[in-house]
């Protein structure tokens, strides 16, 4: 189906004034028309921004209306100063939409150290209501405002039959400075089931920790990582339970799947999305941690970058991840083309292999092991200079 928002939510996203160029958005407001379960899940860096410390006291909540969110600057390491500033895009978008300030949620991404406009941000707030809708067009510009050095808008959206038809949509921003957990992204999913405060907290977390938390583009967690989860109930069935909850959790998993995988898909510099599934493993946490090992591995990523099979840097990379497992078991696949088999190499066309990782976007990377039945997935991009480049030129 269109990308479209679940039923009681509006969206806008304008140009305010915060970033320099005017072709980009760099305001977006998202609107309940009556109160939402709300629950969130926030970076792990000891420094992190105003606005996370603004959600982190007002979540979970049943009683959230509005999220504001600008581009562009990231109120992070800005003092007393910046918690002000966070409380005012809060204020100010209570009163423009006749809400109580703590019924407000506010993110920032952007450059951090540098305090907020808030002239400007004001400004935009106003206008940002004034073209508040629920048209698709609106749900696109308000993804657009979020974006720093994204390429593209990132939504996606789901439409499931429960008592009644419910629907989840989210959308993301991220491109660098990603790696577990989250990292300098932001994701707000909304959806118009109702939940109760406890489903929506736990849901989101395992939510997160099946995609959010699986993606890598270098390994630098921000300060103002932030996915929120609003449930609005607008849809009209009842408090999810039993079935229907666990129905409702598998596609809120999809929805952020696909939002967690289009961040490094749109990794700065990129040229490959690399998914890095690991099976057999003794527990979920030791499949996870040798996934990350090997797609956080800079030689690993220079070899996708330059469509290279080297099949080494893979397997050494799961030997060092400090995970214990029988390397005379392990295989390998690459693009699903077998290049190692129960610890040893296997004669292979690595022109063949080389060919379809340069025909693709997308390179997959399967490690077998033989200690379990665990399995994880990690998706992460190659390393290319013009991701150096680019962050040589990025004013931090």
């Amino acid at each position: 189906m269109a990308d479209q928002l679940p039923l009681g939510y509006s969206a806008a996203g304008v140009y305010s004034g915060v970033k320099s160029d005017s072709s980009k958005l760099d305001l977006s407001l998202l609107v309940s028309d009556r109160p939402a379960v709300a629950a969130g899940v926030y970076t792990q860096n000891l420094v992190c921004g105003a606005p996370v410390t603004l959600c982190r006291n007002r979540t979970p909540s049943d009683s959230i209306q509005a999220v504001v969110i600008n581009s562009g600057v990231a109120n992070a390491c800005t003092g007393e100063q910046g918690d002000r500033d966070a409380e005012q895009m809060a204020g100010k978008v209570a009163e423009v939409c006749k809400l109580d300030g703590k019924q407000v949620l506010v993110l920032s991404t952007g450059i951090i150290g540098e305090m907020l406009p808030m002239d400007k941000i004001c400004s935009g707030i106003d206008a940002a209501a004034s073209k508040l809708a629920s048209c698709e067009e609106s749900l696109i510009a308000a993804a657009q405002g979020m974006m720093t050095t994204d390429t593209r808008h990132k939504v996606t959206s789901r439409e499931i039959q429960l008592d009644v038809p419910v629907r989840i949509c989210g959308m993301a921003k991220g491109a660098a400075m990603i790696g577990p957990n989250m990292a300098t992204m932001l994701a707000v999913v909304m959806t118009d089931a109702a939940l109760s405060m406890d489903t929506a907290h736990e849901g989101l977390a395992d939510a997160v920790n099946e995609s959010f938390n699986c993606i890598s583009v270098d390994g630098h967690t921000s300060t103002s990582d932030t996915v929120l989860l609003l449930a609005n109930g607008a849809a009209g069935g009842p408090v999810l339970e039993g079935s229907s909850l666990a129905k409702f959790q598998a596609t809120l998993v999809e929805v952020c799947e696909d939002l967690a995988q289009s961040i490094p898909a749109d990794g700065e510099g990129a040229s490959h999305l690399i998914t890095v599934e690991v099976h057999g493993g003794a527990t979920r946490d030791d499949a996870i941690k040798i996934a990350k090992t090997i797609a956080d591995s800079p030689l690993v990523k220079t070899a996708v970058a330059g469509n290279d099979p080297n099949w080494g840097r893979i397997v050494s990379a799961a030997g060092y991840s400090g995970i214990a497992f029988d390397p005379t078991k392990v295989s390998l696949l690459v693009n699903g083309l077998l290049l190692y088999e129960r610890g040893v190499p296997v004669v292979f066309d690595a022109a063949a292999v080389s060919e379809s990782m340069k025909a693709d976007r997308n390179t997959s990377i399967v490690l077998l092991l033989d200690e379990g039945t665990a399995s994880a997935r990690f998706w992460t991009t190659d390393l290319t200079t013009e991701y150096v480049r680019l962050n040589t030129d990025y004013h931090t």
